[in-house]
């Protein structure tokens, strides 16, 4: 089966880590960072990822935060979404950034090597290779 075929579905986010200039993990969103990562047949993804326990806005209204409640969620929040293609001779995954949390990344092609063994997949950021995410396939 190829890695096209192998991608299709969503995957529940186990972990996201990287290591910093002295060679130490780190865990950006938190060791118990949540999210989820969606591959369509039809060659869109999205993938959403936040750190635990980011405090809700006083107001209770989702476009009424303070500026620093704003940017406190946007600190503990990941999101990109758009088409995606597979390379399959290299496991490589391009991530084509059509809508992003993130504005730096809008328009941004970022590749993705990826490996699948049972439902576990795991990603290295082909941009930056300290960082790796584990997935898990929902059935």
């Amino acid at each position: 089966m190829t890695l096209q075929e192998q991608i299709i579905g969503v995957w529940s986010l186990i972990s996201y880590q990287s290591k910093d200039k002295e060679g130490n993990i780190i865990y950006p969103l938190g060791k118990d960072a949540t999210g989820f990562l969606m591959y369509h047949p039809e060659g869109y993804m999205s993938a959403q990822l936040m750190r635990q326990r980011r405090p809700a806005y006083v107001s209770g209204d989702s476009h009424k935060g303070t500026k620093d409640e704003m940017a406190e969620a946007a600190l503990g929040y990941m999101s990109y979404a758009g088409k995606y293609e597979v390379i399959e001779e290299t496991n490589t995954l391009t991530h084509h950034m059509e809508v992003s949390m993130d504005p730096t990344w809008l328009g941004q092609q970022q590749p993705r090597i990826a490996s699948i063994e049972g439902d576990i997949l795991r990603i290295r950021n082909g941009l930056n290779p300290n960082q790796k995410l584990i997935w898990k396939r929902i059935p």
